[in-house]
């Protein structure tokens, strides 16, 4: 069970006569490479020097090797830009486990041919990239479950230097004959550590009430706060790490409130791309503003993005594919 963190409201009276605010009360809601043999001029095979033993190492021809580089080509590029394209981290996690499936299941099937002696090098390298960035798509399968990464950018980073060599690789292969290997279509960035300044808006409707919601994010992370109105976003502000921010003008209405934690900022996918989390407090946050012969009432709030002693609300954590974008 999450730890209380604390939501508090502070009924503020105006009088109709002088329109000073004074605070009234408190409310507190709660393997091997095995080789090809055959015989000379049989199926596109082309007899190669012994290897000992008397059995005939024998190569493809390079139509032949054509055929199988172009028979897995398209299969692996289609998964390294689907990959490219993730948007959520569930699609992104499944993406990354498809990618590493169909790198692997190709690596294995070339390891086994024999290509044409003018580009064994090259397929060797080749082979060897292939394997190289399944591997990292293991481990970054982890990260990604483990939220640590949570972007399609940030997958890209973390396998850079693999996804390079193996475009090297295949650009190789291809100078050498024409070969199609080349399976490397997306750009991969650099790490990076972006941030909005305090109190920024990323989305905001009208602000014309008399309440407030300040917001006190002492985590050791960065935040945004998504509140929705009905069904609607009515605002999302981005609230830096052991900081503060007052929304003035909330207008009346129930309102849900969702926040996410995280680094690096991505304006594009509005999500941040490493250590994300998604929570969302259980209670509604009530602002109502009252009008009597004398006084006007009204309500503002103030919550709190990390535990406190004390704390009289609960939070819970959200579905990513459930948190509003």
């Amino acid at each position: 069970m999450a730890t209380p963190r604390l939501i508090s409201s502070v009924l503020a009276l105006v009088t109709l006569t002088s329109l000073g605010a004074c605070s009234s009360g408190a409310l507190s809601p709660a393997g091997g490479e095995p080789k090809v043999t055959g015989v000379a001029g049989g199926n596109g095979i082309v007899p190669q020097a012994g290897t000992g033993g008397g059995q005939t190492s024998a190569a493809l021809t390079p139509e032949a090797y054509k055929g199988e580089l172009e028979s897995r080509r398209e299969a692996m590029a289609d998964a390294i830009t689907a990959l490219a394209g993730a948007r959520g981290v569930k699609a992104l996690d499944q993406r990354v486990g498809r990618a590493e499936e169909e790198l692997n299941g190709a690596a294995d099937a070339l390891s086994a041919l024999t290509p044409p002696e003018a580009v064994r090098a090259q397929h060797e390298t080749y082979v060897t990239s292939l394997r190289d960035v399944a591997t990292r798509l293991g481990s970054t399968s982890d990260k990604v479950g483990a939220r640590d990464l949570c972007t399609s950018s940030a997958v890209l980073a973390d396998l850079g230097d693999r996804l390079n060599a193996l475009d090297q690789a295949g650009k190789a292969l291809q100078s050498a004959g024409g070969y199609p290997a080349d399976v490397v279509s997306v750009k991969a960035g650099e790490r990076q550590t972006r941030r909005l300044r305090n109190g920024s808006f990323i989305r905001r409707s009208a602000l014309n009430g008399r309440s407030s919601l300040e917001i006190d994010n002492g985590d050791s992370l960065d935040a945004v706060v998504t509140v929705l109105r009905g069904g609607s976003k009515a605002f999302s502000v981005y609230v830096r790490k052991k900081a503060k921010f007052k929304i003035k003008g909330v207008p009346d209405g129930s309102y849900k409130i969702y926040f996410t934690h995280g680094v690096d900022w991505d304006g594009k996918t509005k999500a941040f791309t490493r250590d994300c989390s998604f929570e969302r407090f259980e209670e509604t946050v009530k602002f109502k503003t009252t009008v009597t012969a004398t006084q006007i009432l009204w309500h503002d709030w103030r919550i709190t993005l990390h535990s406190i002693s004390g704390g009289n609300a609960r939070t819970a954590p959200v579905d990513p594919d459930d948190f509003p974008e």
